[in-house]
């Protein structure tokens, strides 16, 4: 951590990044992979209802009913990958030590280049769709903006949530049957 010091909200944000209670849902690098993939395939669910809701011809209530039910997974995804991260990116930089700011750099910098990447593909399939057609798909260029600002608003947290490391192993605990070898 650096020399500032560190108001209530940044200790109470780094007391509860560093709540191990729930440690079980991301204790393996398995399970880590598993509550990133749900959490993106949550999100493309929501993108889609939420575009399905823009481009409907008739009321979609139906639709939004599904969203905030899909919310609750959605968040709880959300703070298992925080929680895995020890909260990375949710938490401010004087909270950090040097490993963990410089992580935090790492992971913002593969996402960057990711959504990088996923915004060229956009720009492609647009231009390409676009002289297909004759003309631009206009109906379409608003979600598709939307999906790519979302993707590149929860990018860092996907990178961040796949690459958490293993919690490091106590050399004091010892394995049951370890002194009797």
């Amino acid at each position: 951590m650096t020399t500032t010091s560190l108001t209530r909200y940044d200790r109470s944000m780094l007391r509860l990044m560093n709540d191990r209670r729930a440690a079980a849902w991301y204790a393996t690098a398995a399970r880590r992979r598993l509550a990133v993939a749900a959490h993106v395939t949550l999100t493309a669910a929501i993108g889609g209802l939420m575009t399905h809701c823009l481009l409907a011809e008739g009321e979609p209530l139906w639709a939004v009913a599904v969203m905030a039910v899909l919310l609750l997974p959605w968040m709880v995804a959300t703070g298992v990958i925080n929680g895995a991260t020890r909260g990375l990116l949710e938490l401010r930089e004087r909270a950090l030590d040097e490993r963990q700011s410089a992580e935090r750099s790492r992971v913002l910098a593969r996402a960057h280049r990711v959504t990088t990447l996923l915004l060229a593909a956009v720009v492609v399939t647009l231009l390409i769709t676009g002289g297909v057609a004759g003309d631009a798909p206009k109906a379409y260029a608003a979600p598709l903006l939307i999906a790519v600002l979302v993707v590149h608003w929860l990018m860092p947290l996907w990178v961040a949530g796949w690459r958490a490391q293993d919690e490091p192993v106590d050399d004091d605990v010892l394995e049951p049957g370890a002194l009797g070898r």
